[in-house]
């Protein structure tokens, strides 16, 4: 059969960048199809062309056998094409419920029939098996239950065909399993899923032909079949690259303790957290969405008052009521969420990088221009991060430079703890292993680093011990020896032991 989506020799720059380019591949009425390549390689922009986000500037979309030219989403969705979106988009006052029937509710004469909606949604949150609560207002929902109610919305609308950008990004390994099983479910159904995902298991596992972006260039379209995470990677990146993790030093035994938290307690989501981490030491901490990792690292930060506990610093004790204090005290966080809590998207990486010591580049109230330029400059260049100027504003870089940047604001003055919490997510394969490379030196350099991950083998390939929590409590503690994904999993899950 004729292709449900075709692209023919499609083009699309932003003012000099040049972010999709020649571009042609076809899409099946049924099946999924992956599209795989670094940060800025050009997916998230080609999605958008099909999307309706993006007018491509030359080429041609065709659909059903017919050239359409979309100028905006809802003309796709006319069309029958639906988006799950990197960027959630979603009415944070609206409920759950509200917003994933959003457009489609039944009605009589313009009156909305509360009960059969409800009844649609009920049978929706069934067959996904999120569990959402209806009634919940999305704006007060963690990242991954929001992404769940974007995927939700868009299968309520029974499209023909769905784009998902990095759909598992906030996920857990069981919800993105799930997820997955629904992918394969829509297929088998006769719905074309278009995939874009930094997880190359995932998109080998699910799909059937697969798409390699470089620098805006289709790179090669194949069978799924013929793919290894490894062909595909260096498809990616136009060069042989290591998928394994770089080596760590043996955990420091004789260390000095750094960092010291004793019995820390905060309403329902903290209970008793206590642990230690001396210098030169990665200690990872693993555990489901919503089993009190963030919550630990935000404690520790200030950011959250806790009900008791205490913390000590090279073995006195502090007070942190606020990341401001934190700071102070030599203890940096990288958030969850860089976009909403630890960049300022819109300003340039001199003013993110300078941000959290804007005193240090300060005389008589005036910043010094020069050094700080010549620190972003320095920075930029020991961190590798692409960007056509230090005044560019971070909106504009790939992912995986946004988070170097986040890396940089915290380097202008070393730490001596460093909190990451998710500090790979949504960043490109190459990045990826630049960052993991960043840490491991970090803590070889004596720095004490948190590493909270909601991918496991991240946490066991880096951390010289692993804390596993469960329901705001730390339920295991393994070495790196011990730390296997079946033991640490097993905890996690409350199952039965892995001996």
């Amino acid at each position: 059969m004729p292709p449900l989506v075709e692209l023919r020799d499609v083009s699309k720059s932003f003012g000099g960048v040049h972010a999709v380019v020649d571009a042609s591949v076809s899409f099946a009425r049924a099946g999924i199809h992956g599209i795989v390549g670094e940060n800025g390689a050009g997916k998230s922009t080609l999605s958008k062309i099909i999307s309706g986000v993006y007018e491509p500037d030359e080429g041609e979309l065709i659909v059903d056998e017919e050239p359409l030219r979309f100028h905006s989403p809802r003309d796709a969705l006319a069309t029958g094409i639906a988006t799950i979106a990197q960027e959630i988009a979603l009415v944070p006052k609206a409920t759950v419920e509200e917003n994933v029937m959003l457009g489609i509710e039944s009605n009589t004469a313009g009156v909305v029939r509360r009960g059969d909606v409800r009844r649609r949604f009920n049978a929706l949150n069934e067959r996904t098996g999120f569990r959402l609560r209806p009634t919940a207002r999305v704006g007060a929902l963690r990242t991954a239950e929001q992404q769940k109610v974007e995927i939700m919305r868009a299968i309520a609308r029974d499209a023909r065909m769905i784009v998902m950008d990095e759909p598992t990004a906030a996920l857990t390994r069981d919800e993105s399993d799930r997820l997955l099983e629904i992918i394969r479910q829509l297929a088998a159904g006769g719905t074309a899923v278009l995939l874009i995902s930094h997880y190359l298991d995932e998109v080998l596992s699910v799909c059937e032909t697969v798409t390699v972006m470089r620098n805006g260039r289709i790179v090669r379209t194949s069978p799924a079949a013929n793919e290894t995470p490894q062909s595909l990677v260096n498809a990616m990146v136009g060069r042989e690259i290591t998928l394994e993790y770089p080596s760590k030093k043996l955990r420091p035994e004789e260390a000095p303790v750094v960092l010291e938290v004793r019995g820390l307690t905060r309403g329902r989501e903290l209970d008793d957290i206590s642990f230690e981490i001396r210098a030169g030491e990665i200690l990872g901490l693993a555990g489901l969405v919503g089993s009190g990792r963030t919550e630990v690292a935000r404690a520790v930060f200030g950011a959250d008052r806790v009900d008791a506990g205490e913390i000590e610093l090279e073995g006195r004790p502090v007070r942190l009521r606020s990341p401001r204090q934190a700071a102070r005290h030599g203890i940096a966080m990288l958030p969850e969420n860089r976009k909403e809590q630890g960049l300022v998207m819109i300003r340039s990486v001199r003013e993110n990088v300078t941000l959290a010591t804007l005193g240090d580049f300060s005389e008589a109230g005036l910043v010094n221009g020069l050094r700080e330029r010549a620190t972003t400059r320095r920075l930029a260049s020991e961190l590798a991060i692409r960007t056509p100027s230090v005044d560019a504003p971070v909106v504009t870089l790939s992912g995986g430079n946004q988070q170097k940047v986040l890396f940089a604001k915290w380097l202008v003055r070393p730490p001596r703890v460093l909190l990451a919490d998710e500090p790979t997510r949504g960043v490109d394969v190459g990045a990826k292993r630049q960052i993991h490379e960043l840490i491991v030196e970090l803590a070889d350099q004596g720095m004490a680093v948190l590493l909270i991950s909601s991918e496991l083998e991240e946490v066991i390939g880096l951390a010289h011990r692993v804390l596993v929590m469960r329901r705001g409590r730390i339920v295991a503690e393994y070495d790196s020896e011990q730390a296997t994904m079946d033991r640490v999993m097993a905890a996690a899950f409350a199952t039965e032991a892995v001996a």
